[in-house]
C-alpha cells in the first residue's frame, strides 16, 4: 500500500480497496458519492478492524462485489443528507457496525429482528465500507454516539462491543449470576467489562497463567487458565455458570466448557468457527442446558451499547494507525497481534 494519495478533495477521496479475493488491499482515489433518497454521507473519523473484515476481503459474504472497500467498525460526523432524512442532522456524532441497513418490509424488520433480514446490508459487502475517508450509508443503520466517546473508542463498539453487549443481556444471567468469558481477544476482552458492569460475578478463562493479571484488570473476579485445569471441573467447583460467553473460535474448547454450566445455564456463541461442537443429548439434558449463538445488533441496539458503555466506563483496548497503514493494522489483527482492537483513523 503506497502513502502518497492525498487526504479528500475536488470531488475525490482516499479508500482502501481490495481488487478481487485474497488480493491485498490498496489505497486508491475513489469519487466522493452522494447520498440519495433515505440515505446520510458520513465523514469517517475511526473505523475499526474486524476479523469479519477477512471474510468480506475473500469473498465469502454473499452478495459481495468486487473491488470492495471494507470496514464496518465506523464512527464518525454526518456531512450531507439525502431526501427524506429528517431524524438526523449535519455534524450529527454516528456509528454504524454490522449491520448497515435492513429491507424494513420482511418478517424479521417486522419483528425488530432487522440484523436477520435476508436483505441485511453489510457494510464493505452491500456498498463500500469504512476504510475511506467518507461512506455513504442508509439512515436506518445510523446510531447516535455519545458526547463521552471518541470516534476511536466509538468504532469498535459498534460491532465487537454491540456483539458481547447483546448476547449478555439477552441471556438468562441476572445480577450476582456467574458469568464465564471464555477467550480474552478482541471479543473477550470487552465481554469481561461488559459482564462486571452488568453486575455478573465474573469468571475469565483463558490459555496460561501470564493472562491472569490481565483478566483482573478487566474486571474479572476469577481467572481460569485452560492449560492448567480442566475448565467444566473450575466452573463447578464455583458453582456452576449460568453463562458461558464464548468468543474464541475454536469449537473444542467451547465443548469443554459445557459440563461447567449450572442448572439452565447457557453457552452463548458469539465467536465463529467452522467446526462442530461435541454435544451429546445428556450433556444438555443433565440441568435443562442450553446451547446457541449470538451475532450483533441493529442500530437501537448499537446505539445501547454506546450509552451504557459511557456510563460504566467500558472502553475496548485499541490501537491507533492512519488510514495509509490499514493494510499494516489488518495483518497485525488477522495475525493476533492486535492488543485488542486495531482501529484505523483518517485524521478528518
Amino acid at each position: 500500500m503506497t502513502a502518497t494519495v492525498p487526504a479528500s478533495s475536488g470531488g475525490m477521496l482516499r479508500a482502501v480497496r481490495v481488487a478481487a479475493p485474497e488480493a491485498p488491499p490498496e489505497l486508491v482515489e475513489v469519487p466522493v458519492r452522494e447520498p440519495g433518497p433515505g440515505a446520510v454521507r458520513i465523514t469517517v473519523e475511526a473505523c475499526g478492524v474486524c476479523h469479519s473484515d477477512l471474510l468480506i476481503a475473500a469473498g465469502l459474504l454473499p452478495g459481495t462485489t468486487f473491488p470492495v472497500t471494507p470496514g464496518h467498525e465506523i464512527a464518525g460526523r454526518i456531512d450531507a443528507l439525502g431526501d427524506g432524512v429528517t431524524d438526523w442532522r449535519i455534524g450529527d456524532r454516528v456509528a454504524v457496525g454490522w449491520y448497515g441497513g435492513s429491507c424494513g418490509r420482511c418478517d424479521a424488520c417486522r419483528t425488530g429482528d432487522g440484523i436477520h433480514c435476508d436483505r441485511l446490508q453489510v457494510p464493505g459487502a452491500a456498498y463500500p465500507g469504512g476504510y475511506a475517508d467518507s461512506v455513504v450509508v442508509p439512515a436506518v443503520a445510523l446510531a447516535a454516539v455519545p458526547d463521552e466517546l471518541t470516534a476511536a473508542e466509538a468504532a469498535p463498539l459498534a460491532c465487537a462491543g454491540v456483539t458481547v453487549f447483546n448476547a449478555l443481556r439477552r441471556s438468562a444471567a441476572r445480577p450476582g449470576d456467574t458469568v464465564a468469558v471464555l477467550g480474552l481477544g478482541g471479543l473477550g476482552h470487552l465481554g469481561v467489562q461488559f459482564a462486571r458492569a452488568m453486575g455478573f460475578r465474573t469468571v475469565a478463562i483463558a490459555r496460561g497463567q501470564e493472562k491472569g493479571p490481565l483478566a483482573h484488570q478487566l474486571g474479572a473476579e476469577h481467572y481460569i487458565d485452560s492449560t492448567a485445569v480442566d475448565v467444566a471441573r473450575a466452573l463447578l467447583d464455583l458453582g456452576g455458570a449460568k453463562v458461558v460467553l464464548a468468543t474464541i473460535t475454536n469449537a473444542a474448547a467451547m465443548s469443554a466448557a459445557i459440563d461447567g454450566l449450572g442448572r439452565r445455564g447457557e453457552l452463548v456463541i458469539v465467536g465463529a468457527s467452522p467446526d462442530p461442537l461435541t454435544v451429546g443429548p445428556l450433556d444438555l439434558l443433565n440441568g435443562d442446558r442450553r446451547v446457541y449463538a449470538h451475532s450483533s445488533g441493529t442500530a437501537v441496539d448499537t446505539q445501547d451499547t454506546l450509552r451504557f458503555a459511557t456510563r460504566s466506563g467500558v472502553r475496548a483496548w485499541i490501537e491507533e494507525v492512519p488510514l495509509e497503514d490499514t493494510a499494516a493494522a489488518v495483518a497485525r489483527m488477522a495475525d493476533g497481534r492486535a492488543r485488542f482492537r486495531m482501529v484505523v483513523t483518517t485524521g478528518r
